[in-house]
């Protein structure tokens, strides 16, 4: 049995891509990346980490007795910490909410009309 040149677990199949079916599995792609980044937004991520964060801290601030406020000097700098991470954390998740990751561009017509027709 000789053996052709192509996929090695088949000997003698090979596979052929149209322009079409290159251009349709690059746009699957641009689409999974587009929906991939807007959901991993650094500013999701960021803003919702510093919200949790800054519950927990401004409880522990509210929380504090008078000997850990001594100990600061008298300032509650659990609170104070708290307050400002939960203000971090929603301005994070302002900005993400008013300028949202664009959605990808869709297929134009023009792409669709430069692609091979079946059979040509």
């Amino acid at each position: 049995m000789t053996e052709q040149p192509g996929n090695p677990d088949h000997p003698g199949r090979h596979h052929h891509y149209t322009e079409a079916d290159v251009a349709e599995e690059v746009s699957d792609l641009e689409t999974k990346s587009a929906t991939a980044a807007r959901i991993f937004d650094l500013r999701r991520i960021i803003g919702g980490l510093f919200v949790l964060y800054g519950v927990i801290v401004t409880i522990t601030g509210i929380t504090d007795s008078q000997a850990a406020i001594d100990k600061a000097q008298g300032v509650n700098i659990n609170l104070w910490t708290g307050i400002g991470m939960l203000l971090l954390g929603l301005f994070f998740l302002a900005w993400l909410k008013l300028r949202p990751t664009p959605p990808p561009p869709p297929a134009s017509a023009a792409d669709e009309d430069q692609s091979p027709s079946v059979g040509s």
